[in-house]
C-alpha cells in the first residue's frame, strides 16, 4: 500500500461525555470498551481472528498523531497500517504511530510484529498504561481506497510506557457491525 499523505484538517476526537449525538448503543459499547479490542474480536469470531499489515514504515506523522503523542507538528514517526480480520473478512483498519526518537530510546522494535497483532502486544505488557479512549467519525482520506466510507466510527488511545508512546486508533468497518448484528449478546459481551 502506498503511504497516504497527511489531510490538511484532523477531525474531533472526543471522550465519551463529550459526545454531542453519540451513535447507537451497542455501536458504544463497541467503541469505548476498554478490554484489548484483539481478544474481543478473537471471541467473536470463534478463535479466527488474524492481522493482514497493509503499510509499515517511516512516514511524517498526522497534525492529530503528534499532539496526542505530545511531539512538534511534522514530527516523523513509525506508522503501522493494518486489517483486522475476523472469519477471513475485514472487520477494523488499525493505524498506529510512535514517535522515532521515543522508539529508538525504548528499543521496543515495532518493525517485527509482522502478522502479530500490536494490540494483544500492549495489553499483555503491564508497564503500559492505557490513556483515555477517544471516538470520531474517521475521514474517508485517510482510510485505505477499497474501505473509503462515510461516517465510520474510529477510536484511539494513547499507550504509554516511560517515555515511549504508542498512538492506536481503530476503524471498525461496516462488515463488523454485520456480525454483531447477527450474533447474540456480542453487544454486551463484557468477558
Amino acid at each position: 500500500m502506498i503511504p497516504r499523505n497527511p489531510a490538511p484538517t484532523s477531525p474531533e476526537w472526543l471522550l465519551r461525555e463529550q459526545l454531542i449525538a453519540p451513535p447507537a448503543p451497542a455501536v458504544l459499547e463497541w467503541l469505548f470498551h476498554e478490554d484489548s479490542l484483539t481478544r474481543r474480536l478473537t471471541r467473536l469470531s470463534n478463535e479466527s481472528f488474524s492481522v493482514m499489515p497493509l503499510f509499515e514504515g517511516w512516514q511524517r506523522l498526522r497534525a492529530d498523531e503528534c499532539a496526542a503523542l505530545q511531539l512538534p507538528t511534522g514530527s516523523e514517526g513509525w506508522v503501522r497500517e493494518v486489517y483486522l480480520l475476523g472469519c477471513g473478512e475485514k472487520w477494523v483498519f488499525a493505524r498506529s504511530v510512535a514517535g522515532r526518537a521515543a522508539l529508538a530510546q525504548d528499543g521496543l522494535h515495532m518493525d517485527q510484529l509482522g502478522t502479530r497483532s500490536l494490540g494483544e502486544w500492549l495489553f499483555s505488557d503491564r508497564a503500559f498504561v492505557r490513556g483515555p479512549l477517544q471516538v470520531c467519525q474517521y475521514p474517508t482520506r485517510w482510510l485505505p481506497d477499497a474501505d473509503a466510507g462515510e461516517e465510520l466510527w474510529g477510536r484511539r488511545s494513547c499507550f504509554r510506557r516511560g517515555p515511549l508512546s504508542i498512538l492506536v486508533a481503530e476503524v471498525f468497518l461496516p462488515t463488523v457491525w454485520q456480525v454483531i448484528d447477527q450474533t447474540p449478546d456480542a453487544a454486551r459481551e463484557r468477558r
